[in-house]
């Protein structure tokens, strides 16, 4: 493409250097130095035609790469949201079982020691029935006090410890937001992709646009009588999308 404007910058000097024609706005110009930058010219385009395809190819490899990204890092965020729920489910029913093992202990720990002062409480009853009616009777109630608190507080740990169960619903909802992170990633990478695409094919599609008329332009001057001036300022408006980048 470099070659493309060297050869229009030589043509716009040719014609700027050119010696005119007394009363007339025309110029003479070596018509065989024109005509070979015009063939440079038209020599250079088809080149930059077969850069284009290259950018589009280059374009479905960015597709396709982004889409095996994407694909991996989905597959990825499936593999670990799958071992994690499968770590915390495995975590909640080990938990699970150890509270309900726990307070099985603690109210069999309970109600033994329950059985054991009612036990006792009867023996000395039976002993000392008129003077240790009311000591018995203690025992008895402290017993069963003790057998009521030890059950409170088994019961009370089993649903602390079930509560920890959360864990596996947490993990869940964080698999869940890792694959539809992914998924936003991979439809953000592929717009993105497109956009660039697109927008350095219609730089391009504007800059041969522009060349295209150059050319001709310069072409139907040399086929024109002598007299008519070529309006270059025509063929050198409009940004220059190459050097802008």
């Amino acid at each position: 493409m470099y070659r493309v404007f060297e050869a229009l910058d030589e043509l716009v000097t040719i014609v700027e250097e050119a010696r005119g024609v007394p009363m007339t706005s025309g110029c003479v110009v070596p018509r065989g130095d024109v005509l070979e930058l015009l063939d440079d010219v038209r020599d250079a385009i088809p080149q930059e035609l077969d850069d284009a395809q290259d950018v589009l190819d280059h374009r479905d490899d960015v597709v396709s790469k982004a889409e095996a990204q994407s694909g991996k890092a989905i597959g990825d965020a499936r593999s670990e949201a799958d071992r994690t729920v499968s770590s915390a489910r495995a975590e909640a029913e080990q938990l699970i079982a150890d509270a309900q093992e726990q307070a099985d202990q603690l109210i069999a720990d309970a109600r033994a020691r329950a059985e054991e002062s009612v036990t006792a409480g009867r023996r000395e009853y039976e002993d000392y029935v008129g003077r240790a009616q009311s000591e018995a009777d203690r025992m008895v109630q402290a017993g069963r006090a003790a057998y009521e608190q030890s059950v409170h507080e088994g019961r009370s740990e089993q649903s602390r410890l079930v509560a920890d169960t959360e864990v596996a619903q947490a993990a869940h909802s964080e698999s869940r937001r890792i694959v539809e992170a992914a998924n936003e990633d991979a439809e953000r990478l592929r717009t993105e992709c497109d956009a660039y695409v697109d927008s350095r094919l219609a730089d391009f599609e504007d800059l041969l646009s522009r060349t295209l008329r150059t050319v001709g332009k310069g072409r139907q001057q040399l086929r024109s009588p002598v007299g008519v001036p070529f309006d270059y300022e025509d063929s050198r408006s409009g940004p220059n999308v190459y050097e802008e980048n």
